[in-house]
């Protein structure tokens, strides 16, 4: 199992969510990409992580 953190900053709002774009560590490509989150979760948070767990 191997985890890893992923940082995100908001890109623009859409009709009922946010969009982030992932921030990539230098030299390495995107894992995520982009990411929709509810604005009722998201608020006016400008930066998120998300943390993703391979279980296999």
């Amino acid at each position: 199992m191997s985890k890893k953190t992923v940082q995100f900053e908001y890109e623009k709002e859409t009709k009922n969510s946010v969009r982030y774009k992932e921030v990539p560590e230098e030299g390495t490509a995107p894992i995520v990409g982009s990411l929709y989150v509810q604005k009722w979760f998201a608020g006016n948070s400008k930066n998120i992580e998300v943390t993703i767990e391979k279980k296999d």
